[in-house]
């Protein structure tokens, strides 16, 4: 089901060519037209395109403490459960992260350091169309709260017109979200960065879309920050004859059916687990609720590459920098070291890429589309803006003060040296 190709073709077809993330012209110009509108009137242009693109305007926006409570009333208590530990795991994971301001150079004349200060407010935004994403709620808010962020807004579209999906309330009021509004697209990315008279601003927006939510999370760059422009879902798979083909298949069908777009790749030194993996795909693909999907991301975005040797397939991961590696290897911490570029890396037959999806603790908002190779996976650093602060005694400035002055001088900066002049040499006029 998967092409299989050569390394040589697979460098081809995936490495030399730009990567297919950009977003077309015609999209961009509807964002950009819709964020100009609500930039200049506020709710009532926020309020003409909630109509337009969502049919109909709820009789208010903000999610209600009744809708809330209503929610929990709605998921089943399992559910709740699942959510409450897999929330567990990502805010354990992510307290490991958080650092606090430090001293970095002291003695008595020079004192120089970092303050760590939280974002102050955060904007999340949550798909909710024709499927609904908690976990996601889960990893954008949990490390934001956790680094201090005073107030955790998140936009998500409502179902019907009226209500938001309830696992998405849930979800949020665990992972400490501070208000829900329920409003997507275009228009709750340009409410978010410059505030209505409804929804107001904030400094950076984080959560993934579709293709118009990316156009305006790039538009609004600058004026607010925002975590990363996500493209199409990836795994490589870097397994040998000691892989189950049923494991590697099915972890290759996770990936795909999240989108036709989506890419799955298997590097193997076994020609025997490619034709098994190959086999079971099909199988496995025969009676899934997304088959169609799954199988044109397997057909036309994916490959299986027969490598020589392990070194052979890491390097090519390296350069294909993935937004998930799994590696489905006896002893695969002792491959752990020949990662150079992967947002995440599952290690061993029995970790698979949705366990890290919902559960395990580390963050699945990742680096795509070989951007894995200069960015990292969301973390609390992303909420956190860090200051450097410098003291120097009289003193310390007049012993350094030469060494200013003449790296002043030769950029041809006059004011720059006269700073310190005039505090060092007292009989300048």
């Amino acid at each position: 089901m998967i092409p299989k190709l050569s390394s040589e073709d697979f460098v081809n077809q995936f490495l030399s060519s730009k990567k297919n993330n950009q977003v077309n012209s015609e999209v961009f110009q509807t964002a950009n037209q819709v964020i100009q509108d609500i930039r200049s009137n506020g709710d009532k242009a926020l309020y003409k395109y909630v109509e337009k693109f969502d049919g109909i305007v709820p009789e208010n926006l903000i999610v209600s403490e009744e809708e809330k409570q209503q929610a929990w009333e709605q998921i089943e208590p399992k559910t709740i459960e699942s959510l409450k530990l897999a929330a567990k795991n990502i805010r354990d994971f992510h307290k490991k992260q958080l650092q606090s301001s430090r001293f970095m150079n002291v003695d008595e004349n020079i004192v120089s350091g970092q303050l760590f200060r939280p974002i102050e407010k955060v904007g999340i935004y949550v798909p909710g169309g024709t499927a609904c994403y908690p976990s996601s709620v889960l990893m954008n808010a949990i490390p934001a709260v956790l680094a201090g962020v005073e107030e955790v807004i998140m936009v998500t579209p409502a179902r019907n017109g009226e209500t938001i999906a309830p696992i998405l309330s849930v979800a949020a009021e665990i992972a400490g979200v501070s208000t829900i509004y329920k409003i997507g697209g275009i228009q709750a990315i340009a409410s978010l960065a410059y505030g209505t008279e409804t929804i107001p601003s904030v400094d950076k927006i984080v959560g993934p879309g579709n293709a118009y939510v990316a156009a305006a999370k790039s538009l609004v760059f600058g004026d607010v920050g925002i975590d990363m422009i996500a493209g199409p879902s990836e795994v490589a798979i870097v397994a040998d004859e000691s892989a189950d083909p049923s494991f590697v298949a099915a972890d290759l069908i996770a990936q795909a059916e999240h989108d036709v777009n989506a890419r799955a790749f298997l590097f193997s030194t076994s020609e025997k687990l490619i034709r098994e993996t190959n086999e079971q795909l099909k199988i496995q693909c025969s009676d899934l609720p997304r088959k169609q999907i799954a199988e044109e991301a397997l057909i036309n975005k994916s490959a299986t590459v027969l490598v020589e040797n392990t070194d052979q397939a890491f390097d090519l991961v390296n350069k294909l920098a993935p937004e998930h590696l799994e590696i489905q290897l006896d002893n695969p911490m002792n491959y752990l070291g020949k990662v150079r570029n992967a947002g995440s890396v599952f290690l061993g037959h029995y970790t698979p890429e949705a366990l890290g999806d919902y559960f395990a603790g580390p963050n699945h908002v990742l680096p795509t589309s070989g951007t894995a190779r200069f960015s990292s996976g969301l973390s609390v650093d992303d909420f956190i803006k860090k200051s450097t602060f410098l003291y120097y005694s009289e003193r310390a400035l007049n012993e350094a003060s030469e060494h200013v002055i003449n790296l002043a001088t030769e950029e041809q900066l006059a004011g720059h040296a006269r700073a310190v002049i005039k505090r060092t040499v007292k009989d300048i006029e």
